[in-house]
């Protein structure tokens, strides 16, 4: 009597793929890096071997230069206020847009994206026009002792414009994805707003604050076109490090005006950095995140 046998199926070999194929799948990566290397990488590289190109001795002296220290410490100033401005303006906007529900809340959202359609120099002409000495509020503000245009003021001003939407975006987009459940289990266990606020909601939401934090301060540190109008341009004074590069530049002190940007370049760099970690780490953590709800 003859037993039944178990055929097993033949495993088939995976077909090769045509070169051609296999070229077209590559293209786009290799194209990307193409790119990258081509706007990226070789600008990058320019700026560093111009900036190196008389020595460290030469690249280091140009931070012993009153203007270029000048310049430095204007831009962390006007950067940290910046920030702080825009982070509690972003957290209120944020909380408001998605928590509430109130007539004309796509027109404030349309408002806080202003910024990033209109251009910097227009934005720095906007507040030249209102607060200028030759206006009725630059008039009644500069005979009170403050100066707006061409001053601290008016470069303050003009950073927090061009760079007030990154938190708040940043926070809206976190808010409107996580809904509203956790704000109001925290009221129904007797939880007032801002304990709500400051418990629950900021908790859960610390790393989109932290990346628009890291975007608006990058941004504000780069910024040229805004400050450059309402600035006024006044060397050792009102000259930002985005300002005091180009000054350089037109002065043929091309060492120190590389210098300057290098350094600018290198913050800006490390800010991205910073945040993508914070994104790779925002995803793994927020599906652990549990509130606390203890008031």
């Amino acid at each position: 009597m003859t037993g039944d046998v178990a055929l097993e199926p033949v495993a088939r070999r995976p077909a090769a793929r045509h070169p051609r194929a296999a070229f077209l799948e590559a293209l786009p990566v290799v194209g990307a890096f193409v790119l990258v290397a081509l706007f990226i990488a070789l600008p990058l590289a320019s700026v560093i071997f111009e900036a190196f190109k008389d020595g460290a001795g030469a690249f280091a002296a140009t931070f012993a230069d009153g203007y270029a220290l000048s310049a430095i410490g204007l831009t962390l100033f006007v950067t940290a206020i910046t920030v702080v401005c825009n982070t509690a303006f972003g957290i209120i906007a944020a909380w408001t847009v998605t928590k509430y529900r109130f007539p004309g809340k796509a027109l404030l959202v349309s408002l806080i994206d202003l910024p990033l359609t209109v251009s910097p120099v227009v934005a720095g002409l906007a507040i030249l026009l209102a607060f200028g000495e030759h206006t009725p509020i630059g008039a009644w503000l500069s005979d009170h002792g403050i100066r707006v245009a061409f001053a601290l003021p008016g470069i303050v001003l003009a950073t927090i414009f061009v760079t007030f939407p990154y938190v708040a975006r940043e926070l809206i987009a976190f808010m409107q994805e996580h809904g509203r459940e956790l704000e109001e289990s925290a009221l129904l266990l007797g939880a007032n707003v801002w304990q709500t606020l400051w418990r629950v909601t900021l908790p859960a939401a610390r790393w989109a604050l932290l990346d628009g934090v890291l975007l608006c301060n990058a941004r504000a540190m780069g910024e040229f076109g805004a400050v450059s109008v309402i600035s006024g341009r006044i060397r050792g004074q009102t000259m930002t490090i985005p300002l005091d590069v180009e000054a350089l530049y037109d002065d043929g002190m091309l060492t120190n005006a590389f210098a300057l940007a290098l350094s600018l370049a290198v913050v800006t760099i490390a800010l991205s950095l910073v945040r993508s970690h914070l994104q790779r780490e925002r995803k793994r953590v927020e599906a652990e995140y549990v509130p606390d709800f203890q008031i």
